[in-house]
């Protein structure tokens, strides 16, 4: 059986600022891959105000993956710049489930939402 779906779309990336008590906020894109081979999955990142930029990640067979945008380890020379809004796009070679968290200490809050698939 296959679960998930190849392509995935998080319209509302930001990196939030450190919050109250110096709280850090971060946000991150979870994938999840059940199928048998590896995910080789492409983040297209979509600025209000340059172009898109693209770099690639693997997510092993039957393993979950948590990709943090303010780690230069997850997400390379496209790191998230605090306050900049972006849209995230996932294209994968297998079905993936893929989902987003911000954890937004402006208002002491953590919330994750599902993308629109296709």
């Amino acid at each position: 059986m296959n679960y998930g779906k190849k392509v995935w779309i998080f319209p509302d990336g930001e990196l939030p600022p450190v919050g109250e008590n110096e709280i850090p906020g971060h946000e991150s894109v979870i994938i999840t891959n059940v199928s048998d081979k590896t995910a080789h999955v492409k983040f297209t990142l979509i600025y209000t105000d340059k172009d898109p930029v693209s770099f690639t990640a693997e997510v092993a067979a039957m393993r979950v993956r948590c990709l943090r945008s303010n780690r230069k380890e997850d997400f390379g020379p496209y790191t998230a710049i605090e306050g900049e809004q972006y849209a995230i796009m996932l294209e994968s070679n297998v079905p993936i489930v893929a989902q987003y968290g911000r954890a937004e200490p402006r208002v002491v809050n953590f919330y994750t939402t599902p993308g629109y698939c296709e």
